[in-house]
């Protein structure tokens, strides 16, 4: 019976679904949806907000969970994965096209989605809204949608002309009369000569675009009243796949149709570094959204569930993952397998330190942790997971997925690999210290990747008043391969400048000493200086 209950766990686990938007069944993803803190409540209030997160972190998920409880509660929520909309990985992205006609494309494109969202909806709800009403409203907002343009300042060419014509001629003529031949010649100059001269004035400036709505905020107010007492809520997932350049376009149509309208909400999930909200214009003006002023922008997937954060809020969130997916999976009869949480890890796992290493692989990535449990159920079969089977199943997705994606990128691989010689080679240390006002394009390229995590923003140091540092953390599969050897990494971060022995293991908010800490990134620049020349 413990071999087999053994087999079935791990067969559940390696049938668990990877990605959220992979799952059709909304009653399954509100099923598998775990709340971590205070996240659930922050998000459902009717604010705008941006989540941000990066890829893996649960964004999808949690807006599905979002859009399905809404209904439930007698709301209509539009839920748009803007990866679906028109073509952005093509005319979105055609730089050689005028930003104004790939904007204008996008506006067009992202307002058709909602408005088939709305469509879908008045039919769902004909019996409690009135059709009479909503159709000719459907119908205003599809004509006001061709009114949407973005409009730019274009180049103007004037051309003047000027010519002088001249002409050569010569005249010969011959009669005969009855006094005789009447021989008679003629010469007449008229040279013929066409000068053209063209002269080209060019017109040019900084390009201004605008953005002209017609009708479409006026419609979408109408469509509120109509709706009674329930609210529209907008989610827009995968924020970031819109090019960087057209993002504050979109912001400014959200905020000048939809933001005035009490009874409409809008949700953006995106990335933070790859997202741009605003675009300042030459007269002290912008085109978008002010965060914090138009939307907030509070709420970060990342900063919720990284292992050295909070270790106990840690484990009890990827305990209820692994359960809560794991009675959702399909053909499987689970009727005799574990039917609590606590039971599920007893069954799952040798010993509890093996959870506990678990999730301190996951590095507080769902995507990670699912993969990394699925890797390694495939290598348990009958038997329970061991702290082998973790370590195997970790290093492999860290080379497959992680190391992998990130080897196109020469410079930012060049970076990763100095960083782990720096932080777990000489400090022997998982952690380091860069300043919060730095904004490498390596170093996101390498959060973005999830090789390097924030567990810990805008710490500051006794000895250096005013100056504020963000903890980066090295993925577990940087030094999953040093584990019980003497390489391996001895703690989080050294914690002073005198005793390099001694180190912490969760981040304080200020530091007494943290020069051992702070990378420089200087010294990577003119190493790969060094090495070019």
């Amino acid at each position: 019976m413990k071999e087999g209950m053994n087999k079935l766990i791990n067969t559940a686990f390696m049938k668990l679904p990877k990605r959220a938007e992979q799952t059709s069944d909304r009653a399954k993803l509100v099923a598998t949806f775990v709340d971590v803190g205070p996240l659930f409540t922050l998000l459902s209030n009717i604010d705008h907000q941006v989540l941000y997160g990066r890829r893996g972190t649960g964004k999808t998920h949690a807006f599905s969970y979002l859009a399905e409880t809404r209904r439930e509660r007698g709301d209509i929520a539009v839920y748009i994965d803007m990866r679906t909309i028109g073509s952005t990985g093509g005319l979105y992205n055609d730089a050689s096209l005028p930003i104004s006609h790939r904007a204008t494309g996008l506006l067009i494109d992202s307002v058709k989605a909602i408005y088939t969202g709305l469509y879908e909806f008045f039919v769902d709800l004909a019996e409690e809204l009135d059709l009479s009403r909503t159709g000719p409203l459907l119908d205003r907002l599809s004509d006001a949608i061709t009114e949407i343009a973005v409009i730019g300042t274009v180049q103007r060419e004037n051309k003047m002309l000027d010519s002088i014509d001249t002409s050569d001629k010569s005249k010969a003529e011959a009669s005969l009369s009855e006094k005789g031949l009447k021989v008679s010649y003629g010469e007449t100059t008229e040279q013929k000569q066409k000068n053209q001269v063209e002269q080209r004035i060019t017109e040019s400036g900084v390009a201004e675009h605008r953005v002209h709505f017609g009708a479409l905020g006026q419609v979408f107010n109408d469509i509120a009243d109509a709706m009674g007492n329930k609210r529209l809520w907008v989610l827009l997932d995968e924020w970031s796949s819109v090019p960087l350049e057209l993002q504050p376009y979109l912001a400014d149509l959200l905020k000048r149709s939809m933001f005035p309208v009490a009874k409409i909400t809008v949700k953006i999930a995106a990335i933070e570094q790859r997202s741009r909200f605003r675009l300042i214009t030459g007269h002290g003006d912008y085109i978008g959204v002010e965060l914090g002023a138009d939307i907030s922008a509070d709420l970060n997937l990342d900063d919720y569930m990284v292992f050295d954060n909070d270790e106990e809020r840690a484990k009890d969130f990827f305990q209820e993952l692994l359960f809560k997916h794991y009675r959702e999976t399909d053909e499987l009869e689970l009727a005799s397998g574990p039917q609590y949480s606590d039971e599920l890890i007893r069954h799952a796992f040798t010993q509890r330190n093996v959870f506990d290493e678990f999730v301190r692989a996951t590095e507080g990535v769902p995507r990670d942790a699912i993969n990394i449990i699925s890797h390694a159920a495939q290598k348990a079969l009958n038997d329970r997971i061991s702290m082998a089977h973790i370590n195997t199943a970790a290093r492999n997705w860290y080379q497959r997925d992680k190391d992998a994606a990130i080897k196109a990128n020469e410079d930012a691989h060049d970076l990763l690999h100095w960083i782990v010689d720096k932080v777990i080679g000489e400090r022997r240390a998982r952690a380091f210290l860069l300043r919060s006002n730095i904004d490498n394009e390596l170093i996101n390229t390498l959060f973005d990747a999830r090789l390097l995590h924030i567990m810990k923003r805008n710490i500051s140091a006794r000895d250096q008043p005013g100056i504020r540092y963000d903890v980066y953390e090295l993925d577990y599969g940087c030094y999953v391969d040093l584990k019980g050897t003497d390489r391996a990494p001895l703690g989080l971060l050294q914690s002073g400048d005198e005793d390099e022995t001694s180190y912490i293991e969760v981040p304080p908010d200020d530091y007494r000493a943290i020069r051992r800490a702070i990378l420089n990134l200087d010294e990577f620049v003119g190493r790969t200086r060094t090495l070019d020349i």
